[in-house]
């Protein structure tokens, strides 16, 4: 048996023991909120409130953010969790609370709101690294 060869010297092949994120490649609340600010924008400007619709509108709203999120900010070892929440605006108030349990230091979240005539939008974004 030959133990002389090695394996090649790649990026691929080679363990780069990272267990932090650059700065360069850490969550960017801000970036993230202008990204979901301007989709919110565009798609629901002219729209009106409809409860058979709504599912729907949330489903292909948090695919759309997080199709936004790949293709613009490349953080790779980032998982996105994405929660959007449309409602009959009526005039009423809504509270709304988190409580997260992560990494304070690489983690964090994002969310942007909307409001028109008949609805309102209120879209979370939580970036968590995964080690």
């Amino acid at each position: 048996m030959e133990f002389s060869k090695q394996m090649p010297n790649s990026e691929e092949n080679s363990n780069s023991y990272i267990i932090k994120p650059r700065f360069d490649q850490k969550f960017r609340p801000w970036a993230v909120r202008n990204i979901i600010s301007q989709l919110l924008k565009e798609r629901l400007e002219t729209e009106v409130y409809s409860p058979e619709n709504t599912h729907e509108q949330c489903i292909s709203l948090a695919d759309e953010i997080k199709r936004l999120l790949r293709k613009s900010l490349s953080l790779r070892r980032y998982r996105y969790l994405i929660q959007v929440i449309i409602g009959e605006k009526k005039g009423q108030g809504v509270n709304m609370a988190r409580r997260c349990y992560w990494d304070s230091d690489n983690d964090n979240c994002a969310d942007a709101s909307f409001v028109n005539d008949s609805l309102f939008c209120v879209a979370s974004v939580f970036g968590v690294y995964t080690y």
